[in-house]
């Protein structure tokens, strides 16, 4: 008797299991959402700061050639999402596997099979959050806490997982109760 659906398709021959448990490993999971929000504003200031000293630049420099400097503008904002989107995949997609401010928190962003990101997925991970976001409300990051992993929509759609970092993990464990 095969194996394989009505599509042809084995579910056994390709399919990678999870690679982070949270029911054997949950402290990899241990307060990751409040650490993770913080994160987030720590990544917006970080994007924010260039953004603005760019803006300001611009207009100085409109001042200063009577108005026709603020013809970049028009590239101002094409030029904040490119350096949104460079951040989020380079840093995302170092071996670090987290922004700056997942960084500051002790978080790594892993696929779900547990590699490492790279900068593409960081990339577009970036874009999925903001369109997800953007055009299902803020309620979509509700999701979170009605899943073990503590997955939010857009880590469900991309395949990827917020941990603990592995140094902090093997603290929380020693920290909880009964450990």
């Amino acid at each position: 008797m095969s194996n394989t659906g009505p599509s042809g398709f084995s579910a056994s021959s390709n399919m990678k299991p999870h690679a982070y448990d949270p029911v054997s490993n949950p402290e990899l999971f241990e307060g990751v959402l409040a650490r993770r929000v913080i994160a987030f504003f720590i990544d917006v200031i970080v994007i924010a700061i260039p953004v603005m000293l760019a803006a300001i630049f611009i207009l100085i420099f409109g001042f200063i050639t009577l108005g026709l400097g603020w013809i970049l503008f028009w590239l101002w904002w094409p030029a904040a999402v490119i350096w949104a989107l460079i951040y989020y995949g380079a840093t995302l997609g170092s071996p670090h596997s987290a922004t700056i401010g997942m960084r500051v928190m002790e978080l790594q962003m892993r696929t779900w099979y547990g590699a490492p990101c790279y900068f593409v997925l960081g990339a577009v991970h970036a874009i999925v959050f903001w369109l997800t976001v953007s055009l299902l409300t803020p309620f979509i990051l509700l999701v979170g806490f009605f899943n073990e992993r503590r997955r939010l929509l857009h880590d469900i759609l991309l395949g990827t997982v917020v941990i603990n970092h592995p140094v902090r993990a093997p603290a929380a464990r020693d920290a909880a109760p009964g450990a």
